[in-house]
């Protein structure tokens, strides 16, 4: 018979918890599950996910299963291949490029998720792109910023990413990732 232990090292997800939180959107109850999972290179994360029965709103969430402490991660993008650095963030986490005037902020509806440092940079952009084609930013600002993010993403020029997690659960897997405590 397989333990718990045993499904821990294991290539499948193990369920480990449910319970249910209020729909941020319509109220109703919604079911959320969460699994452990051991991830190559990564360690063990929690991964947690439902969905309103309702209105349809997803909820998910991803995170380091091993709490570190509130801390801030300093990653330095300089050379191409620097931006394929794994990214996990937290729920609760926020990310900032000063360089690019960047911040993204936890709202009560944040998710976790993992991405690569690209990836943010490409999510970024896809969004500006949204926001300046609706045509209530100004042009030459909408061109600007988005010539900026195409040069970040091309890695033209080095910037910084800055998580800033109070829980302590989220990581940039990369020995050039600077790990610093976070004062609340």
């Amino acid at each position: 018979m397989e333990s718990d232990n045993d499904r821990i090292g294991s290539k499948e997800p193990m369920k480990i918890l449910e319970y249910s939180v209020e729909c941020p959107v319509c109220g109703p109850k919604i079911l959320v599950e969460e699994y452990l999972y051991e991830m190559p290179l990564v360690g063990k994360v929690l991964i947690a996910s439902g969905t309103c029965s309702v209105c349809g709103y997803k909820f998910s969430d991803v995170r380091l299963a091993e709490p570190k402490g509130p801390r801030r991660i300093i990653y330095r993008v300089e050379k191409p291949g620097d931006e394929n650095a794994i990214v996990i963030r937290a729920s609760t986490a926020s990310i900032k490029i000063p360089e690019l005037g960047i911040e993204i902020t936890p709202g009560i509806a944040a998710r976790g998720y993992i991405t690569t440092v690209e990836g943010i940079i490409l999510d970024v952009f896809e969004k500006t792109e949204f926001l300046c084609s609706s045509g209530d930013a100004p042009r030459d600002k909408c061109l600007e910023k988005i010539r900026e993010l195409e040069e970040a993403r091309d890695v033209k020029k080095p910037y910084t990413i800055v998580l800033e997690d109070p829980d302590g659960v989220s990581a940039i897997l990369s020995p050039k990732a600077r790990i610093e405590p976070l004062n609340k």
